[in-house]
């Protein structure tokens, strides 16, 4: 969990204090954990669609 939020630009620091929880992934889901490492700008970064970008593709103006 730690190299993976360090991965994500979390801090060395609150990546090893978040990622040593005893939660469980699904129980970070919905966390600040999340919020904060993974969101929309790296979500695109990443090459994954995004709601709005599909329905202008399939309904232009």
């Amino acid at each position: 969990k730690v190299a993976n939020l360090i991965k994500c630009g979390i801090g060395k620091y609150k990546a090893c204090e978040w990622g040593n929880t005893r939660k469980g992934y699904w129980r970070i889901a919905d966390s600040p954990i999340l919020k904060v490492a993974i969101n929309k700008d790296s979500l695109r970064k990443a090459g994954y669609p995004t709601l709005m970008g599909s329905y202008l593709e399939w309904y232009p103006k």
